[in-house]
C-alpha cells in the first residue's frame, strides 16, 4: 500500500544528507544551514497542505495514545506510528531551532524590526549555547530513530524501504481508509516559495 508521497520522501533523505554534512563539517556550514532552513520551511507548510500521511493533524497523537501504542494496544495504520510521530516533531523542531539560532548568530536577522532590542548580547549568548548543545541532542534523537528502524526491521516492517518506495507492504489496503495524495506540483510551488523566503532573509541580512 502506498503511504508516502514523493515530496515527503525527498524531504527525509535530503534532511538526513544535510544533517550528516553539517554534523561532520563537510561543506560550507552557512550555505548548508540555509538549505536546511529552506527544507524545513517546506516541510512545515507541507504538514498543513500536503498528503494525508504528511499532515501533522493526521499523525500527531496524544500522549495517552502514544503510551497505548508502546504497550501494544494500538493497531497499525498508514503513516507514522504514534511514537514515530513524536520523534518526527522532535527532530523538525530541534533542527529548526538550530537553523534559527545559527542565522541569528551570523546576523541575518539584524535588519528586522526591533532586532537591536530583541537580539541583545545576552540573547545571542543564549543562542550560541543552544546552537552548540543542539547537535548532541540531535545525535541522541538519531540514535533512537535508527534503533527503532532496526527493531521494526526485525519485526518484518522495513521502514527504510517504505521511505524509498513510498509503500508499506505490511499494511493491507482493504483494511484501511484510502490515503489522499497532494500533487507534486503543489509541493514544488511550496519549495519555490520557501526558497524565496530564505533568499529574502539572506538579502535583508
Amino acid at each position: 500500500m502506498k503511504i508516502w508521497d514523493l515530496p515527503t520522501r525527498l524531504y527525509h533523505w535530503i534532511q538526513a544528507t544535510l544533517f550528516i554534512c553539517l554534523i561532520t563539517g563537510f561543506g560550507p556550514h552557512l550555505q548548508l544551514g540555509l538549505a536546511l532552513f529552506t527544507l524545513i520551511c517546506w516541510r512545515l507548510v507541507w504538514g498543513f497542505i500536503g498528503s494525508d500521511t504528511s499532515k501533522f493533524k493526521n499523525f500527531v497523537s496524544s500522549p495517552t495514545r502514544t503510551v497505548r501504542y508502546l504497550l501494544g494496544k494500538e493497531s497499525s495504520h498508514a503513516g507514522h506510528n504514534p511514537a514515530g510521530a513524536w520523534m518526527v516533531i522532535a527532530l523538525i523542531a530541534t533542527l529548526f531551532v538550530q537553523c534559527l539560532t545559527g542565522m541569528a548568530l551570523v546576523g541575518l536577522f539584524n535588519s528586522f524590526p526591533y532586532a537591536e532590542s530583541l537580539l541583545s548580547e545576552s540573547t545571542l549568548e543564549l543562542f550560541k549555547a543552544i546552537h552548540r548543545a543542539s547537535p548532541q541532542l540531535l545525535i541522541v534523537f538519531v540514535v533512537i530513530h535508527l534503533s527503532a528502524i532496526v527493531i521494526y526491521k526485525l519485526r518484518s516492517k522495513p521502514l527504510v524501504k517504505a521511505m524509498i518506495t513510498g509503500k508499506q507492504d505490511s499494511l493491507q489496503k482493504k483494511e484501511l481508509a484510502p490515503v489522499a495524495f497532494a500533487s507534486n506540483q503543489r509541493a514544488l510551488l511550496v519549495l519555490i516559495i520557501s526558497s524565496l523566503v530564505t533568499l529574502l532573509i539572506l538579502q535583508s541580512g
